[in-house]
């Protein structure tokens, strides 16, 4: 394999920016693409919603004959974790079942796949790793794994893979990627947040840094909660994420974690150098859009100090950070993206970057 062409981009900033383009280790070249087409949303195509829609079809149709394996189950609690298992031990009719799923949802995530390879900020792109809830599940890389050959065979030359940390902690990880090296030097950990449409986690992120070197950030702690079942207005939800955060600064003061004044916040949408939820907020609890809501300043004012100081915090999209939580692995490539497949399909495009002082790789 040919050694990756490196570009040079602008320095960092020295204060970090809410949806920064340029970030410590990559350039973001594009995220939060919300392509249309005749029927809708790209992306909806591809989300965790639609591979549950091609399984009550599937259901239904099935049913039409007598032949329903799951009965009188709801689609929707019919559980991931379920489903490989009955590939692994089910009759031939469920495994027949599960396996037309699986393809007929290859077939629509290879074509967002192609889509999003068509677009400009896209162009080169060597790798995309495939995070979300459905990326953790056998069903989830079967998918990718037959979305990967149908694209091989009309000669598209792309490599899907599942993300390599858990997506639960993948979206908590990447946020020591969004600081630069002197924001977490002297310090053990971070705090961070990851806010979906459907659930919302906050965690410790211990840095076991070496010279600068994040690859072994890993989740220390997290709480989890499920905010779709609940409903709750947006202030309702500020205050639980508030709550949550102290709960592990507290932990992590009584095990002597030196946290970092600092904290990285994913959530949807598009996000600007404000820390303005611009669009693709949709699926929050409350209205979480528009210049009259700051998540940054009703967050900082409802926590306490960290170390003595008032906690910077960085907020980008949760596709942008949970793809960074991959950072460390994408050094034999160049141009590398995300695909995020939950209650919508996030996405993400990066560039690596190269730091001042070492030689530049001509392009091919």
């Amino acid at each position: 394999m040919e050694s990756p062409s490196i570009v040079r981009d602008a320095a960092s900033p020295p204060i970090p920016r809410h949806g920064g383009c340029v970030l410590p280790a990559v350039t973001v070249d594009a995220y939060n693409e919300e392509l249309r087409d005749e029927e809708g949303f790209v992306g909806d195509r591809a989300s965790g919603r639609v591979f549950r829609a091609i399984l009550d079809d599937w259901r239904e149709r099935l049913r039409a004959q007598g032949d329903d394996p799951f009965g009188d189950t709801p689609t929707r609690k019919v559980s991931k974790a379920k489903l490989d298992k009955l590939l692994a031990v089910g009759d031939a009719l469920t495994v027949g079942l599960i396996h037309t799923v699986v393809e007929e949802f290859a077939q629509e995530l290879a074509t967002v796949v192609r889509r999003f390879l068509r677009l400009e900020g896209w162009s080169g792109t060597e790798r995309i790793v495939v995070g979300g809830g459905l990326s953790a599940a056998h069903i989830g890389e079967l998918s990718m794994g037959r979305a990967a050959v149908i694209l091989t065979g009309e000669g598209i030359a792309i490599e899907l893979r599942p993300i390599s940390n858990h997506p639960d902690k993948a979206g908590l990880i990447g946020a020591v990627q969004l600081a630069p090296s002197w924001v977490l030097a002297g310090h053990d950990a971070i705090l961070a947040a990851d806010i979906g449409g459907t659930n919302l986690r906050v965690g410790v992120v211990e840095l076991n840094m070496k010279k600068g070197d994040l690859s072994k950030a890993a989740v220390w702690k997290y709480l989890h909660w499920r905010h779709r079942d609940d409903r709750p207005t947006r202030d309702e939800a500020l205050a639980r994420i508030a709550t949550m955060m102290e709960e592990l600064m507290e932990e992590a003061a009584e095990q002597k974690l030196k946290l970092a004044p600092f904290v990285g916040i994913g959530c949807p949408g598009l996000i600007d150098e404000r820390g303005v939820i611009v669009s693709g907020g949709q699926n929050l609890p409350g209205n979480w859009e528009g210049d009259d809501f700051d998540l940054v300043a009703e967050l900082t004012a409802r926590l306490p100090r960290i170390q003595d100081h008032e906690p910077v915090m960085i907020l980008h999209n949760d596709a942008v950070v949970q793809g960074l939580s991959e950072v460390p692995l994408m050094k034999d490539v160049t141009r590398w993206g995300v695909l995020t497949i939950g209650t919508g399909l996030g996405n993400a495009r990066f560039t690596n970057r190269v730091r001042e002082g070492r030689a530049r790789q001509a392009d091919p």
